[in-house]
């Protein structure tokens, strides 16, 4: 197989007899507050609502920007994130959920205000076949890929 990315644009399957669109992505943070704060002014998102279940039990938070929603819930006694889960190429040693992409318009203007911010980069941008890319870490070292399409597939 060729390294790098491929664009295979494959005709899409019947599907189910239903709709459906992504709604959001979860994060476990340790911090709900701080975690909420760094999103709010990194990103721009805004607390859309606040969740508690006490049986769990968790307090949370759905953070929105247009479309785009954040779920982050803290659980008191919850486990760090592991080391390895903290390298984008590590942590596709382990399966699971890998990183929360999402789209910018200018990757090397986002990274560019990211680090005056002060960000935490954890792989500094590539690009390939029509993709630019890189990955941040948040305020709880979850990784975050930041994409732009340099191909005319881009949505934003």
């Amino acid at each position: 197989m060729d390294e790098g990315l491929t664009f295979v644009d494959e005709p899409a399957p019947k599907g189910p007899p239903f709709d459906f669109r992504q709604h959001h992505c979860g994060l476990s943070v340790p911090d709900l507050e701080a975690s909420i704060a760094w999103y709010r002014e990194l990103f721009g998102f805004a607390v859309e609502a606040r969740t508690y279940l006490p049986h769990v039990p968790f307090k949370g938070a759905f953070l929105r920007r247009g479309d785009t929603r954040i779920e982050l819930f803290e659980r008191e006694g919850a486990r760090p994130l592991p080391r390895e889960r903290l390298d984008p190429d590590e942590d596709l040693a382990t399966h699971g959920t890998k990183h929360l992409s999402l789209e910018v318009s200018d990757i090397h203007a986002a990274f560019g205000y990211l680090k005056e911010k002060g960000i935490d980069v954890a792989m500094e941008i590539f690009e390939g076949n029509g993709l630019a890319g890189g990955y941040i870490r948040d305020n709880s070292g979850i990784l975050i890929e930041l994409v732009q399409h340099l191909d005319g597939r881009a949505r934003v």
